[in-house]
């Protein structure tokens, strides 16, 4: 099954967090693999109109696995790593989003393993205008089977 995110309302390419004295600039977004948190799935770049990824998976009952999954059984999620990216090219990495697979209900992941597609759709901008970071709350995040 693939897992294809969807991401729209992006913060820009600055921001500065609440309470956090340093600014960030040049920030992009990615998907981390499993157990290398430099590795990040296509980059985008944090002002753009929307962002998309699409990772593979496989399921067994109601467990997700795959290279870009992340947790223990029953508590699987995929990771959105914020970064800021210097002049030289290095990634440095701020905040992360929680996408919560352990949140599909029963009934949309079994759709999703059906029609091959499970999607995930949310806004990625926070209510003080930065990136959407912790656990992502299932009323934020719509998931779906798709095609």
């Amino acid at each position: 099954m693939r897992i294809r995110i969807v991401g729209t309302q992006l913060p820009g390419s600055f921001c500065r967090p609440p309470g956090i004295e340093t600014a960030y600039s040049n920030i992009h977004v990615g998907v981390r693999r499993r157990n290398r948190p430099q590795e990040l799935l296509d980059l985008q770049r944090g002002d753009a109109e929307s962002v998309s990824w699409t990772v593979e998976g496989t399921v067994h009952e109601t467990d997700v696995r795959g290279t870009h999954i992340q947790g223990r059984p029953g508590e699987r999620f995929l990771y959105l790593s914020w970064v800021s990216v210097d002049d030289a090219g290095t990634l440095t990495m701020f905040r992360r989003a929680k996408l919560m697979l352990a949140d599909v209900p029963a009934e949309t992941l079994a759709a999703a393993v059906e029609s091959g597609v499970l999607e995930a759709r949310l806004g990625l901008t926070d209510a003080t205008g930065n990136p959407l970071c912790a656990r992502v709350e299932p009323a934020t995040i719509r998931w779906a089977a798709a095609t």
